[in-house]
C-alpha cells in the first residue's frame, strides 16, 4: 500500500527568476553570435535557451487545500501540500488532488429492510481526501469509488435494521436516527479507508416506505397508535376503579357485595374508556330490591 510522503521541491520564485535571466542571456548571446557570424556560439546559445525552456516546465503552482502528487519515471516521489509556486524535476509527472471537504448525496435507493418491507432510502455523505497517494494509486477514480461504496454501505445498513422498532431497545431506521447515522458513517469509512478518504459525516436524507405499501403501512401505524393509546386508557381506568373501591371501603361510605362491586366496576370502566361522553341513568331509589 502506497502512503503519502512529503516531497522536497525547490522554491519556485528563485527558479523562475533564474530561468528568466538565463533565457534573456541566451537570447542576447544568440543575437551577438549572429552579428559576429560565430556559429558555435549561436549553437551554444540555442542549447542554453532550450534547457531554460525545459526548466520552465518544472514550475508548478499549488493552491490552498490542494495536493500535487509527483512521480518520476513511474515511481512515486512525494506530494506537495504547501501552497505556492514550486519547482520540480521537469521530467516528473504531476497530478492535482483536491483536499477540500465535499459532499455526496445518493440517489433514492429501493431496498428491503430487515423485516422484508420495501423502502426508499437516501443519504448525504460529507468526505474529504486525507491521503493523496492512496487516492491516486490505490483506487481508480476515487470520486466514483466514494459514490459506489457509499450507496453499497447504505444498502447494507437498510437491510440490517427494520423501518420501525417492534421491541424496546431495538434500533430502527426511523426512530434511532443518531445511532443509525453513526453506524452508516462507520460502515462507509471502513470501505473508503483504502482510498485515503475520511468520512466526516453521514446522515439519512430520505426515508419512506415504497409507494406500493405506503398506504398499508400507514394504516398499520395508525392501528398501532390506537392500540397503544387504548392500553394507556385501560391502565388508567383500572387504577381509578381500584382507588375508588379502596376509598369507599376505607371510609365506610357504603358496603357492596361482590355482585354490586362487579356492576360498579363495569359501569366505571364504560364511563372511563368510552370514546364518547356517556349518559348515565340516575337511580333515585334504593340500591336493593
Amino acid at each position: 500500500m502506497i502512503r503519502e510522503k512529503k516531497s522536497s521541491p525547490i522554491p519556485g520564485i528563485p527558479m523562475l527568476l533564474l530561468t528568466l535571466v538565463v533565457m534573456a542571456g541566451s537570447i542576447w548571446a544568440l543575437v551577438l553570435s549572429a552579428r559576429a557570424d560565430f556559429a558555435l556560439g549561436g549553437i551554444g546559445s540555442v542549447v542554453v535557451l532550450v534547457v531554460a525552456s525545459l526548466m520552465m516546465a518544472g514550475l508548478k503552482a499549488v493552491n490552498p487545500n490542494e495536493a500535487l502528487v509527483v512521480t518520476l519515471f513511474g515511481n512515486y516521489t512525494g506530494s506537495l501540500r504547501d501552497a505556492g509556486l514550486w519547482w520540480v524535476n521537469p521530467f516528473s509527472g504531476t497530478r492535482k488532488v483536491s483536499m477540500r471537504i465535499r459532499n455526496f448525496e445518493s440517489a433514492k435507493l429501493k431496498v428491503n429492510d430487515a423485516d422484508g418491507n420495501p423502502i426508499e432510502i437516501a443519504a448525504v455523505v460529507v468526505w474529504q481526501v486525507v491521503d493523496s497517494a492512496e487516492a491516486s494509486f490505490e483506487v481508480d477514480h476515487y470520486q466514483e469509488f466514494v459514490n459506489v461504496q457509499s450507496e453499497s454501505a447504505l444498502r447494507v445498513l437498510a437491510t440490517s435494521h427494520p423501518y420501525d422498532a417492534h421491541n424496546d431497545g431495538q434500533l430502527s431506521l426511523r426512530q434511532s436516527s443518531s445511532e443509525i447515522n453513526d453506524a452508516l458513517r462507520h460502515e462507509i469509512q471502513s470501505r473508503l479507508e483504502k482510498a485515503g478518504v475520511q468520512v466526516i459525516e453521514s446522515r439519512i436524507s430520505h426515508l419512506a416506505y415504497a409507494p406500493e405499501i405506503a398506504n398499508a403501512m400507514l394504516r398499520r401505524q395508525q392501528a398501532s397508535a390506537v392500540i397503544a393509546a387504548r392500553q394507556k386508557i385501560v391502565q388508567g381506568a383500572v387504577g381509578m376503579v381500584e382507588m375508588a373501591l379502596e376509598e369507599l371501603s376505607k371510609k365506610n361510605v357504603v358496603h357492596l357485595d361482590e355482585e354490586r362491586k362487579a356492576a360498579m366496576v363495569s359501569n366505571m370502566l364504560v364511563v372511563l374508556c368510552s370514546e364518547q361522553a356517556t349518559q348515565p341513568v340516575v337511580n333515585t331509589g334504593t340500591l336493593y330490591h
